[in-house]
C-alpha cells in the first residue's frame, strides 16, 4: 500500500487556495516582501493564531533560530544550553553568534530536555536555554520556565515541530521569551522553506525585525545597518502560500492527533512498545509518531524493528538521528573551523581536551536514540493506512519477540 507522504501532494493540504494567492502575487509583479503585502499579512495572522504580540517571517527554521539567538545580544564565550537530539540548524546559529552550545541530557522516554538536565549544565557562563519540543511533544515547561526565571535566563522555544502543541492551554512557542517555527516541506504547514519568530517582548521584537533585514532600520528617521546581520527575508511567493496554509493548520493538527490516537489504539497490545501520548499538562501535535522499543522484549530493539518495517514498505527512521549532535564531525574537533574555535577561545571549556562533550555524560540521549523509531504520519492518513501500518508493526514485533 502506498502511504500518504508529506514529500508530495499525497500528504499535504496544498491546493486551489495557494494557487489563487500565488497568481495574485505573480500578476502584481511584486515578489519582494519589503514592497509586498502577503508576508506582512501572514505575520499578523500568525501572531493572532499563536496568541503572541509579534511574529516575523524569515527564510527558514534555521534563520528563525539564528534571529532568536542574535536578538539576545550574546557575548563571545557565552553558553546556550540546548539538546543533543536536534537538527544542526538549531545549533550552528549559536556558534555563529560567538556562543558555545552546551548540551543537556534528555529524558529517554520523551527525548526532551528537562529542568533537571538543564540545571546540571548551568554555569556562570549560561545566558540562555533552548527548549526543543521534539516531534510535537512539548517539554515540561513548568520546571524549565521556573528554573529560567530563578536564574534570569531567557528561554527560546524551538517549536519547529510543534505547531499547535499546547502547555497549560497556551500554544507552544508563546510561553518563552522567543518562539521559533519552521515552514519547511515536512512541517505541519509549509511554504517549501521558511521560518517564523514570535515574541511578546517589544525590545526583542525590534532586534528580530532587524536580524531578518540585514540590521537595516526600515522606517527609522535615519536608518542604518546597526550590527552584522544577513538577509533572511521570505519572498511574497512563500508568503502567499503561508497565508493560504495558515487557516488549515488547526485542522491539520486535529487530524494528526486523530491518526496518532488510532495508531495508539491499534498498537496498545504489542509488548515492548512505548507509544507517544499527551503530557500531563499539555497536548501533543504529532509532527511524527515517535515510539520507543524495549530491546529486552523485542530482539534488536528499535533498529531491528525499524528495518523490518522498512522491508515491509513502511517508511520510518530508527534512531531519528544516528548519533547525538555533539558527535557530528564539526564537534569532534572544535579547532578546525573559526566558527567553532572562536567561541571556545573565550570560554573555559577551550582549555580542556577535544571534544568537550562525550556520550558518557548523556545516558538518556544514548538510550533514547537506541530505542526510538520515528514514524511519519500526516493529515491525509485514512483508517486503511493506519490499519496497514499497525499490522506491519505488529507482525514485525511478533517476529522479533524474545522467548
Amino acid at each position: 500500500m502506498r502511504l500518504p507522504s508529506d514529500g508530495d501532494h499525497t500528504g499535504r493540504t496544498l491546493g486551489d487556495e495557494e494557487i489563487a494567492l500565488l497568481a495574485q502575487v505573480i500578476r502584481s509583479g511584486t515578489l519582494n516582501s519589503t514592497r509586498g503585502t502577503f508576508v506582512t499579512r501572514f505575520e499578523k495572522e500568525f501572531a493572532a493564531w499563536l496568541g503572541s504580540k509579534h511574529a516575523f517571517a524569515c527564510a527558514s527554521g534555521t534563520a528563525a533560530m539564528h534571529c532568536c539567538i542574535a536578538a539576545l545580544g550574546l557575548r563571545p564565550g557565552d553558553e546556550v544550553i540546548t539538546t543533543p537530539i536536534t537538527d544542526m540548524g538549531a545549533l550552528t546559529p549559536i556558534l555563529y553568534e560567538g556562543a558555545v552550545p552546551v548540551f543537556a541530557d534528555v529524558d529517554p522516554r520523551t527525548l526532551n530536555v528537562t529542568a533537571d538536565t538543564i540545571r546540571a549544565q548551568c554555569t556562570q557562563r549560561t545566558r540562555a536555554i533552548v527548549a526543543t519540543h521534539l516531534f510535537g511533544l512539548p517539554c515540561d515547561l513548568d520546571g524549565i520556565l521556573a528554573l529560567a526565571a530563578d536564574r534570569g535566563l531567557p528561554v527560546i522555544e524551538d517549536s519547529a515541530q510543534a505547531f499547535g502543541a499546547t502547555w497549560r492551554g497556551r500554544k507552544a512557542g508563546s510561553l518563552g521569551a522567543l518562539g521559533a517555527f519552521s515552514l519547511q516541506q515536512g512541517k505541519h504547514i509549509t511554504s517549501g522553506e521558511g521560518g517564523i519568530v514570535a515574541t511578546d517582548d517589544d525590545a526583542l521584537a525590534r532586534k528580530v525585525f532587524l536580524c531578518v533585514n540585514k540590521a537595516w532600520g526600515y522606517g527609522d528617521p535615519k536608518p542604518d545597518h546597526y550590527f552584522p546581520a544577513l538577509n533572511y527575508r521570505l519572498t511574497e511567493l512563500q508568503g502567499a502560500v503561508a497565508v493560504a496554509q495558515l487557516p488549515k493548520l488547526d485542522h491539520v493538527v486535529a487530524r494528526r492527533r486523530e491518526v496518532a490516537a488510532a495508531l495508539r489504539e491499534a498498537l496498545a497490545s504489542v509488548p515492548g512498545l512505548e507509544l507517544p501520548h499527551d503530557p500531563q499538562h499539555g497536548t501533543h501535535s504529532y509532527w511524527k509518531f515517535a515510539f520507543t522499543v524495549d530491546p529486552l522484549v523485542i530482539d534488536g530493539g528499535g533498529l531491528a524493528l525499524g528495518k523490518r518495517m522498512q522491508a515491509d514498505g513502511v517508511a520510518c527512521a530508527p534512531r531519528y538521528i544516528q548519533k547525538p549532535s555533539f558527535e557530528c564531525e564539526l564537534f569532534r574537533d572544535w579547532t578546525k573551523s573559526p566558527v567553532t574555535l572562536l567561541p571556545l577561545q573565550h570560554n573555559p571549556r577551550g582549555a580542556g581536551p577535544q571534544p568537550p562533550f562525550s556520550r558518557a555524560g548523556y545516558p538518556g540521549a544514548v538510550q533514547a536514540l537506541e530505542r526510538v523509531i520515528v514514524l511519519p504520519i500526516n493529515e491525509r492518513y485514512e483508517p486503511q493506512h493506519v490499519a496497514h501500518v499497525a499490522a506491519v508493526i505488529r507482525n514485525a514485533a511478533r517476529g522479533l519477540a524474545r522467548g
